[in-house]
């Protein structure tokens, strides 16, 4: 599979005048077969289980299972981080429907499929000053990478969530805690993971993105089964090969780990 750092604007172009030599496919040879236009299985027990013991994970829509784009992320440790997007969430003013969802998925350095993980978004925000931006990078030894990271009850509601889903959730507590998941469990602090992330959106690669994603997985236990906060820092560098589309933003994953027989793409 070619990951190209510049998208093929050249060749699309070229196309258009007629001079192309064919279409040739970006998408080939990713893990369990996927490519953009598959379809993407879910069995549902799993976050039925999750939903119904006070997960913030939602049960996903039968309808929302189209794959519209496919990243690859880079990593500074060994491995392969792969991302089936049923939504990209590029719209920040788009319906709720229309938010951030993929299928991730880690392929360590022999090319085996180790962690699934199916991730929607739970909210984005944009660190507007130099503390907030040191601190969700991790930069200063703090922040993100810390031992813990707490959402509070009165941040999901100012994000729109209705008391009935707020007690099913919280109870009648105020705050979730999330462990981190990575390094010394003792460690107050462990620095984040770092990548670049070249996500195209279309099957010849002419549309995309490209970014680095500083992040750290946390979790907390909900019935047995983890449910995953995944912090993510994000510095776009182009999109559709556009360099004056820059930007930063932290997005707030919630993640479901799921079991490879647990998940069809055809």
């Amino acid at each position: 599979m070619a990951w190209n750092d510049a998208y093929k604007y050249v060749r699309g172009i070229a196309a258009r005048h007629g001079i192309a030599e064919g279409e040739k496919r970006e998408d080939q040879s990713l893990p369990l077969g996927a490519r953009i236009g598959g379809i993407l299985s879910l069995q549902m027990t799993p976050f039925i289980h999750a939903n119904t013991n006070g997960s913030l994970m939602q049960i996903p829509a039968l309808a929302d299972n189209l794959i519209k784009a496919i990243s690859r992320v880079d990593l500074d440790m060994k491995g392969i981080l792969y991302r089936y997007y049923l939504s990209t969430g590029d719209d920040d003013s788009a319906a709720d429907q229309a938010q951030e969802k993929f299928l991730q998925l880690y392929q360590d350095s022999e090319g085996k499929v180790s962690e699934l993980m199916y991730c929607t978004r739970l909210t984005r925000m944009i660190p507007e000053s130099a503390e907030d931006q040191e601190a969700f990078m991790g930069s200063a030894g703090y922040g993100l990478g810390d031992k813990t990271y707490t959402l509070w009850r009165e941040q999901l509601a100012g994000l729109g969530w209705v008391e009935a889903d707020l007690a099913a959730v919280f109870g009648d507590a105020d705050s979730l805690t999330y462990q981190r998941d990575a390094g010394n469990p003792a460690a107050e602090f462990v620095p984040p993971f770092k990548g670049t992330e070249t996500r195209i959106d279309d099957a010849a690669g002419e549309h995309g993105l490209k970014q680095q994603i500083i992040f750290m997985p946390y979790s907390r236990d909900v019935a047995g089964t983890p449910e995953y906060l995944l912090i993510s820092t994000e510095i776009v560098a182009d999109q559709d090969g556009d360099a004056t589309r820059r930007g930063i933003h932290v997005d707030f994953m919630i993640g479901l780990p799921l079991a490879q027989d647990r998940v069809v793409i055809r």
